[in-house]
């Protein structure tokens, strides 16, 4: 889920912007943490970009059948 989320945001904001892509397995989250200047990149306007990357991320969980969610932060310097 990582790796699959880790590329999303790659393809949004490019490879060398400063961001970290966690995913905590017992709680079943996707941490996305991405610096102030590429955080409106990542949400969208009315965060219709953010509620793509949690669609696709809840269609590939039931292919596993896991229930995953994505949060996304502000990455503190």
């Amino acid at each position: 889920m990582e790796e699959l989320v880790n590329f999303i945001v790659n393809s949004l904001i490019g490879e060398e912007a400063p961001k970290r892509v966690d995913y905590d397995e017992d709680e079943g989250v996707v941490n996305i943490y991405v610096a102030k200047d590429y955080i409106g990149k990542v949400i969208g306007k009315q965060g219709r970009i953010a509620k793509a990357i949690r669609t696709i991320v809840k269609a590939a969980a039931v292919k596993n059948q896991t229930k995953v969610g994505v949060e996304i932060y502000e990455m503190q310097e």
